[in-house]
């Protein structure tokens, strides 16, 4: 790893540290966007149960907002649920929109290193080649071991480039495309909180 870093010259530590940002980011995400976590299956029949017996509560509704992205989108629809249907949801928009970002998080840095690690790639290529011709122009073509150098300083950068931004693209289009699935699953449960509050009105002071 040393050997290789010190043969690819000084573009090697911003891929690295490239790396090691892209795996930190990818261990966080993917801890984050758990469904569980995000959306627990059961949350939506326990609220309305709670509603149903009446068992809601301010305490309950702190632990509501505490427990998920979810529960904090269904929190702010109860808590608004005097409101018309326009204002209601117009405040599960606002809290939607806070939540969606929070599990955007980080990922568009993630998309920016799938972009520049091959760039960075391809200026240690280009500075590996220009060694070569700069070592060519001073020492002919007798010198085979700066040669070598600067030919192994191209190829061994653009490799470590590619290596880290394939696996990175993949990453960030999975976890983009795991985050927009649970984003429209808690947009499809507040819609269902819209319908039944429309159905169902609770004053406005009970939650």
């Amino acid at each position: 790893m040393w050997e290789l870093m010190r043969i690819g010259g000084w573009v090697m530590v911003p891929i690295v540290g490239c790396s090691i940002l892209a795996i930190a980011i990818m261990l966080e995400r993917a801890w984050i966007l758990r469904e569980p976590r995000v959306a627990p299956a059961d949350l939506v029949p326990e609220v309305w149960r709670l509603v149903a017996t009446d068992a809601l509560g301010p305490v309950n509704l702190r632990r509501l907002r505490a427990g998920s992205p979810l529960g904090r989108v269904i929190a702010a629809g109860l808590t608004h649920a005097g409101l018309s249907r326009a204002d209601r949801l117009e405040r599960i928009e606002e809290t939607g929109r806070v939540e969606a970002l929070q599990l955007e998080r980080h990922l568009t840095t993630l998309g920016t290193i799938a972009a520049v690690t091959p760039l960075l790639g391809l200026l240690g290529t280009v500075i590996g080649m220009i060694d070569v011709f700069a070592g060519i122009d001073a020492e002919g073509l007798s010198d085979h071991r700066a040669l070598a150098g600067g030919i192994g300083e191209a190829l061994i950068t653009t490799g470590a480039g590619l290596t880290v931004a394939i696996p990175t693209v993949a990453a960030h289009r999975y976890l983009r495309g795991r985050a927009n699935r649970l984003i429209v699953a808690i947009e499809r449960e507040a819609l269902k909180l819209a319908d039944v509050l429309d159905r169902n009105p609770m004053p406005a002071g009970k939650a």
